[in-house]
Order: structure tokens, then C-alpha cells, then sequence
């Protein structure tokens, strides 16, 4: 009975042990998407993703941009305008098309979902692909 109790113990801190480790590729992911984000959007968005008042809307905790992934990556790649809420706010104006790669895409977007408060999973390159494809002329 012992025995099965210490085995029990060490696979439980084995496990958890496991779980607690960082993935290196998400923190690959994240580093990149951080750089994406500094050239990119940081100067509208600003640093900590507040946005700037009701002029440009905010990334932390936008429920407009974390309910639909699929919309935010469309956002990203072909960019936006006209009216949206955000938060119980209304924002109307013009986001521009960013010209990066799916991976770039993928990383920024995992980077976003990942700071400020928000918590996600990380995008891939093939679901970047996918809404590409899907809105391509």
C-alpha cells in the first residue's frame, strides 16, 4: 500500500511538474508576435493595448476581437473601417491592411491574445492560411 501511494505521489508531481513548464514554441511565438506588434500596431494600440480613448480602440480585454478569432486575424491582414463597439463603446474609424506573412499573423495574434489581461490559445500559421484563403480575391 505504501509503494502504490509513493507511486501515486511521484506521478502527481511528475504531472503537474510537466503542466507548469512554459512551451518553448508559444514563448517563441510570443517574443516574435511582441516585434510584430511594436513595428505594427503599437502606435496606435499603444504599448500596454489601452488604445487611445475613444480615438483607437483598446486590445486589452476587447470582447470585439477575443469573441471571433476568425474576424480578428480577417482585421489583421485586410484591416477594417466604419463603426464597431468595443467594450460598450462605439469606435468609426479606419484600421490599414498589415502587410505580413501567415506566421507574422499568427504570431502578432498570439502576442495579443496572450497580454493585457486577455488569455487564449495560440493562432497557427494554417488557420491564418485558412481566413486568407477564405477572404482572397
Amino acid at each position: 500500500m505504501k509503494t502504490f501511494i509513493f507511486i501515486a505521489i511521484c506521478f502527481v508531481f511528475f504531472l503537474t511538474t510537466a503542466l507548469l513548464q512554459p512551451d518553448p514554441d508559444f514563448e517563441a511565438s510570443m517574443e516574435r508576435g511582441k516585434e510584430v506588434y511594436v513595428m505594427h500596431c503599437q502606435s496606435c494600440h499603444m504599448a500596454n493595448g489601452e488604445g487611445m480613448g475613444t480615438a483607437l480602440p483598446p486590445l486589452a480585454k476587447a470582447d470585439y476581437m477575443l469573441e471571433d478569432r476568425a474576424r480578428a486575424i480577417k482585421e489583421t491582414i485586410f484591416g477594417v473601417s466604419g463603426e464597431m463597439v468595443i467594450n460598450g463603446k462605439t469606435y468609426n474609424g479606419y484600421m490599414p491592411p498589415i502587410n505580413i506573412n501567415d506566421q507574422e499573423t499568427a504570431d502578432v495574434l498570439t502576442y495579443v491574445f496572450n497580454s493585457w489581461g486577455n488569455k487564449d490559445k495560440p493562432f497557427t500559421t494554417e488557420e491564418v492560411a485558412k481566413v486568407r484563403a477564405d477572404h482572397s480575391n
